[in-house]
């Protein structure tokens, strides 16, 4: 397959439905309130174990579906695909994401996370399933932008580089693996989430075993709310949404849904610990929704089947 074909194929559906843009929104809404979840639980649990107690109680369950559904087992070059979207989308981003996030505040996590489409635009182009869209660019740059704004106007401090190097490393993995998941033949994502979630916990267990981390469960009451929050609405619901969108649309304009993960880490962080917003908050989320309408969603159209 030359790059060309793997471009077109890969473009898929430029303007998405009603339905794919709704799993979008969804997607967003709990992705986002993830990384207030994951502060709650690095709390009091250490990080690479955290992760992995999450992911492998997510995969049970849909090794369950799986069972029930009797889902096609892929095999070939769909097996192979899927085993490294797994590694690099949880055992590698979120072994550097949950060490990171144990220095750096939700809210400035997510300000990182969203560089994911600025990677994802070159990723994509670098492995020929997309062509380069200055357009993308552009808008990709403006929402980072805005976030930056937003942000960074907020109080603050001084930031560990070693976290925010984490954080970042975190970021080119969940892009690659977004690239990854659109180049692979498709496969049932019950049984794309069930392998997935298998080999990153698998990952997350050894790097816990490594650093001599302590295997317990929580004892207090918030970190467990997190914790099944993180199961079910975090990890089950949001990843089976994230490879429907993903399936639905291109690669790019997917990952513009990590640029709008921080206003809801933002809001949500807000009602459960009581922090403020202010204007540049909200002139901020202005040019952060331009970016995302620029780089995502204008000048598309849905080609004619």
């Amino acid at each position: 397959m030359n790059n060309r074909t793997a471009a077109r194929q890969g473009m898929g559906v430029s303007s998405p439905d009603k339905l794919t843009l709704l799993a979008y929104g969804f997607a967003v809404l709990f992705a986002g309130s993830n990384f207030v979840a994951v502060r709650f639980t690095v709390m009091e649990l250490p990080p690479f174990w955290g992760a992995a107690s999450r992911f492998m109680a997510a995969g049970i369950i849909f090794w369950m579906i799986v069972f029930l559904r009797k889902s096609p087992f892929p095999d070939g070059r769909s097996l192979l695909g899927i085993l490294l979207y797994g590694f690099l989308s949880i055992g590698a981003s979120y072994a550097f994401l949950y060490w990171g996030i144990q220095s750096i505040p939700a809210g400035l996590t997510s300000v990182f996370i969203a560089l994911a489409p600025l990677m994802t635009l070159f990723f994509a182009f670098f492995h020929g399933i997309e062509p380069f869209r200055w357009r993308g660019l552009f808008g990709g740059f403006l929402a980072v932008a805005g976030i930056a704004y937003a942000f960074f106007e907020q109080p603050g401090g001084d930031l560990p580089i070693l976290s925010v190097l984490a954080i970042v490393a975190g970021v080119a993995c969940i892009a690659e693996s977004t690239v990854i998941i659109k180049m692979i033949p498709r496969s049932d994502p019950f049984i794309t989430n069930a392998l997935a979630m298998t080999i990153g916990s698998i990952t997350l267990v050894i790097l816990s075993l490594f650093a001599g981390e302590p295997w317990s469960l929580p004892t207090q009451s918030a970190t467990w709310i997190a914790v099944i929050y993180l199961i079910v609405f975090g990890s089950v619901i949001m990843f089976y949404l994230f490879l429907f969108v993903i399936r639905r649309w291109t690669a790019s304009a997917a990952s513009f849904s990590f640029v709008l993960m921080p206003f809801v880490t933002v809001i949500v962080a807000g009602l459960l610990a009581d922090e403020t917003v202010n204007a540049a908050f909200v002139l901020g989320g202005m040019l952060t929704m331009l970016g995302v309408w620029i780089g995502a969603l204008s000048g598309t159209s849905t080609p004619k089947s």
